[in-house]
């Protein structure tokens, strides 16, 4: 999981395992979520599936910071 801080919201990056066949190669599900005094502002729905976990992370923080700036 990945955060920052962004016009004081806490933003959280998500990647979450996705693998059907066990030799399948692994792939990563991206979310992401907002935050802001401890308390949920906003989550997304699953924003698409990636090869690494750090590609879905940022896809979850990118989602976050896009959120903000529009309705933030």
């Amino acid at each position: 999981m990945q955060n920052e801080s962004y016009k004081g919201y806490a933003l959280w990056g998500h990647a979450i395992a996705q693998q059907e066949e066990l030799l399948e190669r692994k792939r990563y599900a991206g979310s992401g979520t907002i935050t802001r005094d401890n308390r949920l502002v906003e989550a997304s729905a699953v924003l698409g599936v990636f090869d690494s976990e750090q590609e879905a992370e940022d896809a979850g923080v990118s989602w976050a910071r896009a959120w903000v700036d529009s309705h933030g």
